[in-house]
């Protein structure tokens, strides 16, 4: 298609939309076929061992499946192909009963064969696996029992292995579907798993398509198909619901949210999470090699006010890494580092920098809440203080690919980056950020930041049994690491969807996913 012919195409369908805005009365829509869902961003890859962001993860979840679920609301890990499990006295044994009958979407059967395929590819190092060092801690060895049982045996205890076997990362794959993908698997998983959804299609940048699984051995989901679409502008996401042309729209703009709660044309779910956004400096970049440039930086930044003025308190200043929802949260230092230019100032100067530097300041457009737009909002309180940040942005994709080099190849300096743990304890986001072992390529700790004393101090809390040691650990860790300096904390922030008023059975949970697969239509 030509130009010219692409902007006709766009304005039919700005037209349709604005028609349908004016035209379509509330509740006057049947039962859709399919579900419709607006996200952010396009995902990187559909590998659940690939994962690196729960919007993608979320969208993974609707066609493959871990052995173990959480359930949030008990605060308790539950049953899924795994039907029971048994734990050694000493915590170096797991033994797992899989439910029995249960087919990947290529017909072929779910066995303990299957699962000892799944984890023997997520522990080989040939494999990339981001967030491989956060979660299976300690696995040794996965072996076959029988066709049913499965038996994990550790090097070490790690007291949050079952809760970490819920995540995506951790889904059971068809051994079959995978040697027939080869390469291409991340891209089109055909027959993969064994979830409520089937995996369909892939348009990349537009859309993903998933159809309802004939044959799924537990509760049947009420649309025959889900639709993800790709639309990283707010705005637009926000119209096309409103519209009905989508049924549940990620994250709406901020402006419009007191609007949207009065707005008797949808429904807006929305929760606290976990999930905790940064500015990470590349510690081993340039100025940010030194702390108090490190430090400079969480004074001259006005977290409060950003929060306040951009994202209209859809969230709440951290001091952590670690939220206070999740067990072992300190609150040291509760209220951040305050707002002080005349202290960062002084920190700059001591660091040989009066005259500030030049910085490139990388932001997404469409992940988090207002992204691209509070990033402007700090480069100009940077500029304050002498330190002249050029934002510039990119598809998620890229800029995934882009925060995950290695040290030698990386040419990050500072960037946004927000991370949501799969269980709600501070291991998972301490140790999978700041211990050195996560530096890409083998995880996602992205600032490059490294202490001995808090790589110390972490081990032993995963790798204890004991709750008030691993709190006291913890607490050292938070307090070292705040003195570092290897971010410049943010907030934790809310999460949110928009859905159309027939949609019901909506849930956010704390680890920043939306719980839609069994929605209803009223």
């Amino acid at each position: 298609m030509d130009k010219r012919g692409a902007r006709f195409g766009t304005i039919v369908a700005l037209v349709a939309v604005v028609f349908s805005l004016r035209s379509a009365p509330a509740g006057a829509q049947a039962v859709p076929k399919q579900l419709r869902i607006a996200v952010g961003i396009d995902a990187d890859t559909l590998d659940p061992a690939g994962q690196t962001t729960t919007t993608v993860a979320n969208m993974v979840d609707y066609f493959f499946e871990t052995l173990v679920d959480m359930d949030y609301a008990k605060n308790e890990v539950g049953p899924r192909l795994a039907t029971q499990w048994q734990t050694s006295r000493d915590g170096l044994t797991y033994t797992f009963q899989l439910r029995q009958g249960v087919t990947f979407h290529d017909g072929t059967p779910m066995t303990a064969a299957a699962v000892k395929s799944t984890f023997d590819r997520l522990l080989d190092p040939k494999t990339k696996v981001p967030l491989r060092g956060a979660l299976l801690a300690g696995i040794k060895t996965v072996d076959v029992v029988d066709d049913t049982t499965v038996r994990f045996s550790m090097s070490q205890p790690n007291p949050l292995l079952l809760r970490n076997l819920t995540y995506t990362t951790t889904a059971i794959i068809s051994p079959a579907a995978l040697a027939r993908a080869g390469d291409r698997f991340g891209l089109a998983p055909v027959g993969a798993g064994t979830g409520p959804y089937t995996f369909k299609e892939w348009r990349r940048g537009e859309s993903i398509l998933v159809e309802r699984t004939p044959t799924y051995w537990g509760k049947k989901p009420s649309f025959e198909e889900v639709l993800f679409q790709v639309v990283p502008d707010a705005g637009t996401r926000e119209t096309m619901v409103l519209a009905g042309n989508v049924h549940l729209a990620m994250l709406p703009p901020a402006p419009d949210i007191k609007n949207l709660r009065k707005n008797p044309r949808v429904t807006l779910v929305e929760a606290a999470t976990d999930r905790v956004i940064f500015l990470a400096m590349n510690n081993q970049w340039g100025p940010f090699k030194d702390a108090r440039v490190r430090q400079a930086m969480n004074y001259a930044i006005n977290k409060k006010a950003l929060l306040t003025s951009i994202l209209f308190d859809l969230g709440t200043v951290e001091a952590s890494a670690c939220p206070a929802m999740m067990f072992g949260h300190s609150p040291m230092q509760e209220g951040g580092w305050p707002y002080d230019p005349a202290k960062a100032k002084q920190l700059l100067a001591e660091a040989g920098y009066r005259d500030g530097f030049d910085v490139e300041f990388l932001a997404p457009k469409g992940r988090y809440i207002q992204d691209f737009e509070f990033a402007q909002g700090a480069a100009a309180q940077l500029r304050n203080v002498k330190i002249r940040a050029t934002v510039s942005t990119m598809d998620w994709p890229t800029y995934v690919a882009t925060i995950t080099q290695p040290v030698d190849r990386s040419r990050t300096q500072l960037f946004i980056l927000g991370w949501a743990w799969v269980v709600l304890d501070c291991d998972g986001v301490l140790f999978g950020q700041f211990h050195s072992s996560q530096q890409p390529p083998s995880g996602l700790a992205s600032a490059f930041y490294k202490s001995e004393k808090v790589d110390d101090l972490l081990v032993k809390a995963r790798t204890t049994v004991d709750v008030a040691q691993r709190a006291t650990l913890y607490k050292d860790a938070q307090t070292q690491i705040w003195n570092d300096a290897p971010w410049v904390f943010l907030w934790s922030q809310k999460w949110y969807v928009a859905t159309v008023k027939n949609l019901e059975g909506v849930h956010i949970t704390p680890i920043e996913k939306w719980d839609a697969i069994y929605a209803t239509w009223k």
